[in-house]
């Protein structure tokens, strides 16, 4: 939905006369200059700031909304946090009314990175500040930072563990001389998600060359990005993939599946109930060797279980208090740090980011990296 150019202009001249106000009177606000130049020395504190999340699905949206909005309270902030329903209209809806309740600043995980141009437009010409959270908002220039986990390093990372549990990696990422063939199945994110990109780009950059040698067969033979990509990250639709390929690639009995590169703990929940349709036995030797991310309570109770083998725990913690920082930097008139300026080319502009590092979990270190660390406790991964 677009503002009426009426009301962008109301907008436009009450922001003037704001400034002009703040300048004659000497009010010490101030900032480092350009479009920032209103920006208030205490950060703006009691500012609202809008959190759109895409939807509470996922516990991990849960997890960061919450998280997000504990940094921003403690800095001193008002919060409007929103989930969608994976739904669009409304998550842009949501924004719209963010606008227009004067949030400073919005953070936006997005349900498709692509579709809110509108709402970007809508508020650069209300003088919002916007940060895109974990997934890139593409196709629009009026998106001023970037608050993300390394991706490609991600899909690496998921490669990696997947050949350590086929036993062609040990523990420490060194080869052991076992050859293989293993025979592999490889799925990915959905399309409309920019990070689904960089995860099977890191993935393939390792797995791609044993493919070539045929230490990894895909007996399938899909492998290219559009064949494996699971629209909406639908765990259905992963199940169904995951029954396609056994029906068709592994009927006879005599080929065996032994490991699945999945991308997220909810395709890998999936992958898990279409494998035990099909004959395979969580705890038997052959049960396949599968992958994930996120590190959901019910994905790491199924690592400690021994039906998926890795996620990728990605502390969201974190990431929730660097877009704190990021948002009380632009309220300061500030540059947020970032430590990567080239690698998140959105279509209009390559967005200043700042990358975290990702962690592989699995049944050996589950402990020291989820419970030592706090993010999870005993309780709840019985």
């Amino acid at each position: 939905m677009r503002f009426p150019l009426k009301r962008i202009a109301t907008v436009a001249a009450a922001a003037g006369l704001a400034l002009t106000l703040a300048a004659c009177s000497g009010s010490g606000r101030g900032g480092t200059g350009g479009s920032d130049s209103g920006a208030a020395k205490d950060g703006g504190k009691g500012s609202l700031i809008g959190i759109a999340m895409p939807t509470k699905v996922d516990q991990r949206w849960i997890q960061d909304g919450a998280n997000v909005v504990k940094e921003l309270k403690a800095a001193g902030y008002k919060t409007d946090l929103e989930y969608a329903d994976n739904d669009i209209p409304t998550q842009g809806q949501q924004i719209e009314t963010m606008i227009t309740k004067g949030a400073k600043v919005i953070i936006i995980a997005s349900i498709d990175g692509g579709a809110l141009g509108q709402q970007l437009d809508d508020a650069k010409a209300a003088g919002v500040k916007v940060i895109a959270y974990d997934r890139l908002l593409t196709g629009d220039k009026n998106v001023d930072y970037y608050a993300t986990f390394d991706n490609f390093k991600v899909g690496v990372l998921q490669a990696n563990s997947l050949l350590a549990g086929l036993g062609y990696l040990d523990k420490d990422g060194n080869k052991t001389g076992k050859k293989g063939p293993w025979n592999v199945e490889l799925f990915a994110g959905s399309p409309d998600d920019n990070n689904a990109t960089f995860f099977y780009n890191g993935a393939m950059s390792v797995l791609k060359p044993l493919i070539a040698d045929g230490t990894i067969k895909v007996t399938s033979g899909q492998t290219g990005f559009s064949q494996i990509a699971i629209q909406g990250w639908d765990p259905a639709t992963a199940k169904k993939r995951m029954d396609d390929l056994l029906a068709k690639s592994y009927s006879t009995g005599s080929v065996k599946l032994n490991g699945v590169l999945s991308p997220y703990d909810g395709l890998s929940d999936g992958i898990i109930s279409a494998l035990e349709s099909g004959g395979y036995k969580v705890g038997d030797a052959d049960w396949p060797v599968i992958t994930g991310q996120d590190a959901e309570v019910a994905s790491v109770k199924q690592i400690i279980a021994g039906s998926q083998y890795s996620t990728i725990f990605k502390d969201t913690r974190k990431l929730a208090k660097q877009a704190a920082q990021m948002t009380e930097a632009l309220l300061k008139g500030e540059k947020p740090d970032v430590n990567d300026t080239k690698s998140y080319d959105n279509g209009k502009k390559v967005v200043p980011t700042y990358l975290l590092p990702p962690v592989v979990v699995t049944k050996d270190n589950y402990k020291e990296q989820l419970l030592d660390s706090g993010y999870y406790t005993e309780s709840d991964l019985k």
